[in-house]
């Protein structure tokens, strides 16, 4: 199987992000545990990056509240249908604000080299949640959506 940046920031997400924890080990640790486990330097470098980037977005502060979305063209051609109407789906349920849709959609273009489906863009927009503070119910419903604990039907 082909390890890629995904797979190392799936990886990182569930061993270290994730955690309650406000003590992780210093990023050079991290980075040989990566190596360690069979991930390829350029990916773990790639995932590093991503990461920083994601931590120095500051909150956007939409001008207007009541907006639509159009995905551009760029946008199209990385979002099929299923995922540009996943991110709508996840902004009418609460789950996503205006402006932690942009950072999701920033993020998951910042992953050029990275074919993104559905799945991955769930775990990129529970990682965007993660790294914006105040909305623990929004985080947890993604959480369940991301590991599939919302039953797809009522009994």
């Amino acid at each position: 199987m082909k390890e890629d940046i995904f797979d190392v920031l799936i990886y990182l997400f569930e061993n270290y992000l994730d955690g309650d924890s406000d003590r992780y080990p210093d990023s050079d640790v991290i980075a040989t545990e990566l190596l360690e486990a069979g991930f390829q330097q350029p990916d773990v470098s790639k995932a590093f990056a991503w990461l920083e980037s994601l931590a120095e977005i500051e909150a956007i502060k939409p001008a207007v509240s009541s907006s639509f979305r159009i995905f551009s063209e760029e946008e199209n051609s990385v979002f099929d249908l299923e995922c540009r109407d996943f991110l709508l789906f996840l902004e009418h349920s609460g789950i996503l604000s205006p402006a932690n849709r942009e950072i999701a959609i920033d993020r998951a273009l910042a992953l050029r080299d990275e074919q993104i489906t559905l799945e991955r863009l769930k775990w990129i927009v529970l990682m965007v949640l993660l790294s914006q503070p105040g909305d623990s119910a929004a985080f947890s419903r993604m959480e369940d959506l991301v590991y599939d604990l919302i039953p797809t039907s009522l009994h």
